[in-house]
């Protein structure tokens, strides 16, 4: 057992510093045999161990260059332990008031790639609850309030591309979603101000979502309250989306102020 449990940790330490190797890679990425010279270890064993970290999804390997990159856990996991700066902390006040002020689950997404992330749920009151999202999720960008939010924020081009780039999973995983269906749902969501989410994910589950904004415009984030279809007539989706929207500003001007906190003076820069 001594030896197994030893064997065992020093493979997770290999591992390890092959993820770290990867990661200092940065966006020009790492060749198996690069990988090799640097860990000191034989080629079989750092192609087994990195295939491992590829089916994981901590590591990514593009298929033409064959270089090893970072992979969308990682991404994940660094999102939720993101507890000390960034917006995720920052939006945990106003998660707060959304749930108590609505009774229902209140949402943080982010946006990554053409997915969007859940990095935040936080329970209402309203013993009724909907469990279509839990942080840590991961859907296409329009699949979920939230996420259909932040998918509707972005220019027409790159809608367009968001859609080119998801429609196998789409077509896939999310039958409910095809492009043609989410193109509808951003026009809506743009003459509506806010984005709602009928039951297409899960028949029990309805959502209302609105985008955070960076200082550049770009959508950064989304929060989003989820509830049965009976709790959303469309007197109360306005009435919700009102409070998001005011939360959402509110955020954005906090991580505004941060921002501008943490920019050096020029006094200080010389």
């Amino acid at each position: 057992m001594g030896d197994a449990a030893a064997g065992g940790a020093q493979s997770i330490d290999r591992a390890a510093t092959l993820l770290l190797l990867v990661g200092r890679a940065g966006p020009s990425g790492a060749r198996l045999s690069e990988l090799v010279e640097q860990c000191d270890l034989s080629k079989p064993t750092v192609r087994r161990m990195l295939l491992a970290l590829v089916r994981a999804g901590l590591l990514d390997q593009d298929p033409e260059t064959r270089r090893y990159y970072i992979g969308p856990e990682i991404y994940v996991l660094g999102t939720l332990a993101s507890t000390r700066f960034g917006i995720h902390p920052i939006s945990l006040r106003s998660l707060g008031r959304l749930s108590q002020e609505t009774g229902d689950t209140a949402f943080l997404s982010v946006p990554r790639g053409v997915y969007s992330i859940c990095v935040h749920r936080e329970e209402g009151p309203y013993p009724i609850r909907v469990h279509a999202l839990h942080a840590g999720d991961r859907h296409p960008l329009g699949v979920g309030a939230g996420s259909l939010a932040l998918l509707s924020a972005l220019p027409d081009q790159e809608v367009e591309e968001v859609l080119a780039a998801n429609a196998d999973v789409l077509a896939e995983k999310y039958p409910n979603h095809p492009p043609s269906v989410l193109r509808s749902l951003v026009e809506e969501t743009r003459v509506n101000g806010y984005a709602l989410n009928p039951g297409l994910l899960l028949p029990s589950s309805w959502g209302v979502g609105v985008p955070i904004r960076g200082v550049d415009g770009r959508p950064i984030g989304a929060l989003s309250i989820a509830a049965i279809e009976s709790r959303l007539s469309e007197a109360r989706q306005r009435e919700i989306a009102s409070l998001l929207k005011k939360e959402a500003t509110w955020i954005e001007m906090r991580l505004s102020e941060v921002g501008t906190a943490d920019r050096p003076s020029r006094k200080k820069a010389r």
